[in-house]
Protein backbone atom coordinates (compact mmCIF):
# COMPACT_ATOMS: atom_id res chain seq x y z
CA UNK A 1 0.00 0.00 0.00
CA UNK A 2 1.17 3.66 -0.74
CA UNK A 3 2.28 5.68 2.14
CA UNK A 4 1.04 9.03 2.83
CA UNK A 5 3.39 11.07 0.90
CA UNK A 6 3.35 14.13 4.06
CA UNK A 7 4.69 13.96 7.68
CA UNK A 8 2.14 14.14 10.20
CA UNK A 9 1.76 18.01 11.75
CA UNK A 10 1.59 18.71 15.36
CA UNK A 11 -1.65 19.44 15.59
CA UNK A 12 -2.50 15.86 14.71
CA UNK A 13 -3.28 15.29 18.55
CA UNK A 14 -7.30 13.48 18.25
CA UNK A 15 -8.83 13.67 21.48
CA UNK A 16 -8.85 10.92 23.96
CA UNK A 17 -12.77 10.53 25.37
CA UNK A 18 -14.23 9.63 28.51
CA UNK A 19 -15.89 12.26 30.04
CA UNK A 20 -19.10 11.61 31.86
CA UNK A 21 -21.42 13.33 28.48
CA UNK A 22 -19.23 11.12 26.59
CA UNK A 23 -20.54 8.03 28.72
CA UNK A 24 -23.94 9.23 28.39
CA UNK A 25 -23.87 9.75 24.45
CA UNK A 26 -22.51 5.96 24.40
CA UNK A 27 -25.40 4.36 26.76
CA UNK A 28 -27.71 6.31 24.82
CA UNK A 29 -26.22 4.68 21.27
CA UNK A 30 -25.98 1.06 22.49
CA UNK A 31 -28.79 1.16 24.19
CA UNK A 32 -31.16 1.55 21.81
CA UNK A 33 -29.07 -0.50 19.17
CA UNK A 34 -27.79 2.47 16.83
CA UNK A 35 -25.00 3.43 14.93
CA UNK A 36 -23.07 6.38 14.62
CA UNK A 37 -20.89 7.69 11.33
CA UNK A 38 -19.02 8.89 14.35
CA UNK A 39 -17.65 5.45 15.08
CA UNK A 40 -18.51 3.83 11.60
CA UNK A 41 -16.39 6.49 9.31
CA UNK A 42 -13.64 6.90 12.31
CA UNK A 43 -14.18 10.22 13.11
CA UNK A 44 -11.78 12.26 14.33
CA UNK A 45 -13.82 14.32 16.33
CA UNK A 46 -15.77 12.30 18.08
CA UNK A 47 -14.08 12.78 21.62
CA UNK A 48 -15.12 16.14 21.51
CA UNK A 49 -18.93 16.06 19.88
CA UNK A 50 -19.95 13.19 22.47
CA UNK A 51 -18.03 15.08 26.11
CA UNK A 52 -20.56 17.60 24.58
CA UNK A 53 -23.52 15.42 24.49
CA UNK A 54 -24.06 14.68 20.32
CA UNK A 55 -23.39 12.48 18.00
CA UNK A 56 -24.33 12.28 14.27
CA UNK A 57 -26.78 9.32 13.94
CA UNK A 58 -25.81 6.63 11.24
CA UNK A 59 -29.26 5.23 10.17
CA UNK A 60 -30.47 2.24 7.15
CA UNK A 61 -27.45 -0.27 8.83
CA UNK A 62 -23.94 -0.03 8.62
CA UNK A 63 -22.84 -1.71 5.32
CA UNK A 64 -22.39 0.85 2.34
CA UNK A 65 -23.31 -0.28 -1.43
CA UNK A 66 -20.75 1.83 -2.46
CA UNK A 67 -17.21 2.34 -1.35
CA UNK A 68 -15.02 5.33 -1.61
CA UNK A 69 -11.60 5.37 -1.58
CA UNK A 70 -11.60 7.97 1.45
CA UNK A 71 -13.96 6.22 3.44
CA UNK A 72 -13.65 3.74 6.60
CA UNK A 73 -17.34 2.99 6.30
CA UNK A 74 -18.03 -1.15 5.55
CA UNK A 75 -18.88 -1.87 1.92
CA UNK A 76 -21.52 -4.55 0.82
CA UNK A 77 -23.40 -4.96 -2.21
CA UNK A 78 -26.44 -5.98 0.30
CA UNK A 79 -27.50 -4.10 3.34
CA UNK A 80 -30.27 -5.02 5.82
CA UNK A 81 -34.01 -4.68 5.50
CA UNK A 82 -34.65 -1.35 7.04
CA UNK A 83 -35.64 -1.26 10.42
CA UNK A 84 -39.52 0.50 10.51
CA UNK A 85 -38.83 1.05 14.61
CA UNK A 86 -35.36 2.86 13.76
CA UNK A 87 -36.87 6.63 13.73
CA UNK A 88 -38.53 5.71 16.98
CA UNK A 89 -35.55 4.68 18.58
CA UNK A 90 -33.28 7.80 17.41
CA UNK A 91 -35.85 9.97 19.31
CA UNK A 92 -35.65 8.00 21.96
CA UNK A 93 -31.95 7.94 21.96
CA UNK A 94 -31.91 12.16 21.44
CA UNK A 95 -34.15 12.46 24.12
CA UNK A 96 -31.68 10.77 26.60
CA UNK A 97 -29.02 12.70 25.31
CA UNK A 98 -30.48 16.17 25.65
CA UNK A 99 -29.89 16.96 21.92
CA UNK A 100 -31.55 20.16 20.64
CA UNK A 101 -29.56 19.77 17.41
CA UNK A 102 -29.57 16.27 16.07
CA UNK A 103 -27.58 15.10 13.39
CA UNK A 104 -28.79 12.07 10.90
CA UNK A 105 -26.86 10.62 8.35
CA UNK A 106 -26.55 6.77 6.50
CA UNK A 107 -24.77 4.86 4.18
CA UNK A 108 -26.13 4.68 0.82
CA UNK A 109 -28.21 2.11 -0.28
CA UNK A 110 -28.58 1.25 -3.72
CA UNK A 111 -30.20 -1.86 -3.04
CA UNK A 112 -33.50 -0.11 -1.60
CA UNK A 113 -36.05 1.44 -4.15
CA UNK A 114 -35.97 4.67 -2.62
CA UNK A 115 -32.21 4.44 -1.64
CA UNK A 116 -34.07 4.59 1.91
CA UNK A 117 -35.07 8.54 1.57
CA UNK A 118 -38.45 6.87 2.94
CA UNK A 119 -36.93 5.98 5.97
CA UNK A 120 -34.78 9.62 6.61
CA UNK A 121 -38.22 11.18 6.36
CA UNK A 122 -39.16 9.27 9.21
CA UNK A 123 -36.51 9.72 11.29
CA UNK A 124 -36.79 13.56 10.58
CA UNK A 125 -40.77 13.28 11.16
CA UNK A 126 -40.15 11.24 14.49
CA UNK A 127 -37.59 13.70 16.29
CA UNK A 128 -40.01 16.39 15.39
CA UNK A 129 -42.57 15.24 17.12
CA UNK A 130 -40.88 15.18 20.35
CA UNK A 131 -41.94 17.06 23.63
CA UNK A 132 -38.78 19.17 22.81
CA UNK A 133 -37.99 19.41 19.10
CA UNK A 134 -34.50 19.49 18.24
CA UNK A 135 -33.37 20.87 15.04
CA UNK A 136 -32.83 18.91 12.27
CA UNK A 137 -29.65 18.52 10.18
CA UNK A 138 -29.38 15.26 7.54
CA UNK A 139 -26.56 14.40 5.44
CA UNK A 140 -27.97 12.04 2.87
CA UNK A 141 -26.66 10.62 -0.55
CA UNK A 142 -27.10 11.96 -4.08
CA UNK A 143 -31.52 11.95 -3.93
CA UNK A 144 -33.15 14.00 -6.53
CA UNK A 145 -36.46 14.25 -8.01
CA UNK A 146 -38.90 12.41 -5.36
CA UNK A 147 -36.34 10.66 -3.49
CA UNK A 148 -35.31 14.29 -1.99
CA UNK A 149 -38.81 15.45 -2.15
CA UNK A 150 -39.59 12.75 0.47
CA UNK A 151 -36.34 13.83 2.90
CA UNK A 152 -37.08 17.84 2.09
CA UNK A 153 -41.29 17.02 3.23
CA UNK A 154 -40.34 16.22 6.24
CA UNK A 155 -39.03 20.07 6.89
CA UNK A 156 -35.16 19.53 8.25
CA UNK A 157 -34.00 22.67 9.02
CA UNK A 158 -30.44 21.87 7.14
CA UNK A 159 -29.72 19.35 3.84
CA UNK A 160 -26.60 18.15 3.71
CA UNK A 161 -25.02 16.63 0.66
CA UNK A 162 -21.12 16.17 0.53
CA UNK A 163 -18.96 16.77 -3.27
CA UNK A 164 -16.19 15.59 -1.05
CA UNK A 165 -13.52 16.65 -3.40
CA UNK A 166 -12.47 18.51 -6.26
CA UNK A 167 -14.17 17.69 -9.96
CA UNK A 168 -10.86 16.35 -11.26
CA UNK A 169 -10.02 13.75 -8.31
CA UNK A 170 -14.26 12.62 -8.06
CA UNK A 171 -13.66 9.72 -10.57
CA UNK A 172 -10.69 8.21 -8.35
CA UNK A 173 -11.79 9.02 -5.67
CA UNK A 174 -14.90 8.21 -5.19
CA UNK A 175 -17.47 5.21 -6.42
CA UNK A 176 -17.84 5.38 -10.03
CA UNK A 177 -21.87 5.25 -9.11
CA UNK A 178 -21.24 8.91 -8.05
CA UNK A 179 -21.23 12.16 -9.94
CA UNK A 180 -19.82 15.70 -9.61
CA UNK A 181 -22.20 17.02 -11.46
CA UNK A 182 -24.99 15.06 -9.90
CA UNK A 183 -23.80 16.11 -6.58
CA UNK A 184 -24.33 19.54 -7.54
CA UNK A 185 -27.41 18.80 -8.88
CA UNK A 186 -28.84 17.41 -5.85
CA UNK A 187 -27.55 20.76 -3.74
CA UNK A 188 -29.17 22.99 -6.19
CA UNK A 189 -32.73 20.73 -6.25
CA UNK A 190 -32.82 21.47 -2.43
CA UNK A 191 -31.43 25.17 -2.35
CA UNK A 192 -34.17 27.60 -1.26
CA UNK A 193 -36.50 24.36 0.71
CA UNK A 194 -33.81 24.18 3.41
CA UNK A 195 -30.59 25.31 4.66
CA UNK A 196 -27.92 23.33 2.11
CA UNK A 197 -24.25 22.44 3.54
CA UNK A 198 -21.58 20.42 1.70
CA UNK A 199 -17.74 19.95 2.47
CA UNK A 200 -14.68 19.31 0.58
CA UNK A 201 -11.70 17.12 1.79
CA UNK A 202 -8.20 18.68 0.97
CA UNK A 203 -4.83 17.15 0.90
CA UNK A 204 -5.41 14.36 -1.36
CA UNK A 205 -3.52 16.39 -4.60
CA UNK A 206 -5.57 19.03 -5.47
CA UNK A 207 -4.75 22.34 -6.79
CA UNK A 208 -5.52 25.62 -5.10
CA UNK A 209 -7.25 26.51 -8.45
CA UNK A 210 -9.63 23.40 -8.59
CA UNK A 211 -10.43 23.61 -4.49
CA UNK A 212 -11.55 27.23 -5.36
CA UNK A 213 -13.47 26.12 -8.42
CA UNK A 214 -15.06 23.61 -6.41
CA UNK A 215 -16.58 26.61 -4.05
CA UNK A 216 -17.47 28.52 -6.83
CA UNK A 217 -19.85 25.48 -7.93
CA UNK A 218 -21.34 25.16 -4.82
CA UNK A 219 -21.93 28.60 -4.75
CA UNK A 220 -23.80 28.66 -7.85
CA UNK A 221 -25.89 25.64 -6.78
CA UNK A 222 -27.23 27.69 -3.89
CA UNK A 223 -25.09 26.00 -0.98
CA UNK A 224 -25.12 28.23 2.34
CA UNK A 225 -22.62 26.33 4.69
CA UNK A 226 -19.28 25.19 3.22
CA UNK A 227 -17.20 23.06 5.35
CA UNK A 228 -13.45 22.52 4.43
CA UNK A 229 -11.53 20.38 6.34
CA UNK A 230 -8.19 17.95 6.04
CA UNK A 231 -8.16 14.37 4.91
CA UNK A 232 -6.90 11.82 6.93
CA UNK A 233 -6.51 8.54 6.13
CA UNK A 234 -8.40 6.37 8.14
CA UNK A 235 -6.33 2.58 7.37
CA UNK A 236 -3.50 1.78 5.39
CA UNK A 237 -5.91 0.28 2.61
CA UNK A 238 -7.05 3.98 1.82
CA UNK A 239 -6.02 6.60 -0.26
CA UNK A 240 -2.88 8.12 1.32
CA UNK A 241 -2.34 11.97 2.38
CA UNK A 242 -0.70 13.82 -0.16
CA UNK A 243 -0.47 17.31 1.55
CA UNK A 244 -1.55 18.06 5.33
CA UNK A 245 -2.92 21.76 4.46
CA UNK A 246 -1.27 24.55 6.46
CA UNK A 247 -4.08 25.79 8.63
CA UNK A 248 -3.31 29.50 7.48
CA UNK A 249 -4.33 28.08 4.26
CA UNK A 250 -7.97 26.97 5.33
CA UNK A 251 -8.07 30.62 6.65
CA UNK A 252 -7.38 32.33 3.48
CA UNK A 253 -9.87 29.93 2.49
CA UNK A 254 -12.71 30.45 5.05
CA UNK A 255 -12.51 34.57 4.13
CA UNK A 256 -12.53 33.49 0.39
CA UNK A 257 -15.92 31.24 0.89
CA UNK A 258 -17.11 34.62 2.74
CA UNK A 259 -16.79 36.85 0.04
CA UNK A 260 -17.92 34.41 -2.30
CA UNK A 261 -21.24 35.09 -0.20
CA UNK A 262 -21.33 31.39 1.67
CA UNK A 263 -23.35 32.37 4.22
CA UNK A 264 -21.19 30.28 6.64
CA UNK A 265 -17.29 28.27 6.13
CA UNK A 266 -16.75 25.97 8.73
CA UNK A 267 -12.39 25.77 7.59
CA UNK A 268 -9.82 24.01 9.73
CA UNK A 269 -8.05 20.91 9.88
CA UNK A 270 -10.33 18.64 11.58
CA UNK A 271 -13.62 20.68 10.59
CA UNK A 272 -15.77 17.79 8.86
CA UNK A 273 -19.93 18.14 7.27
CA UNK A 274 -21.53 17.22 11.22
CA UNK A 275 -19.15 19.48 12.91
CA UNK A 276 -20.68 21.86 15.54
CA UNK A 277 -19.16 24.97 14.04
CA UNK A 278 -22.00 25.23 12.01
CA UNK A 279 -24.82 24.80 14.47
CA UNK A 280 -24.77 28.45 16.21
CA UNK A 281 -25.56 30.13 12.64
CA UNK A 282 -28.41 27.34 12.18
CA UNK A 283 -30.27 28.13 15.02
CA UNK A 284 -30.00 31.59 14.19
CA UNK A 285 -30.96 30.95 10.84
CA UNK A 286 -33.91 29.08 12.01
CA UNK A 287 -35.56 31.62 14.70
CA UNK A 288 -35.54 34.45 11.42
CA UNK A 289 -38.05 32.36 9.74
Amino acid sequence: MARDAARKPDWLKVRIPGGERFKTVRRAIEGHGLHTVCDEARCPNRGECWDLGTATFLILGDVCTRGCAFCAVARGDVGNPPDPDEPARVARAATEMGLDYAVVTSVTRDDLPDGGASLFAATVRALKTLDRPPLVEVLVPDYLGADLDAVLSARPEVLAHNIEVVERLAPAMRHPRFSYVRSLEALAQAAGRAITKSSILLGLGETSGEVERAMADLRDAGVAILVLGQYLRPTAKHAPVVEYVDPARFNELAALGTDMGFSFVAASPLARTSYRAAEAFVRRAAEGR
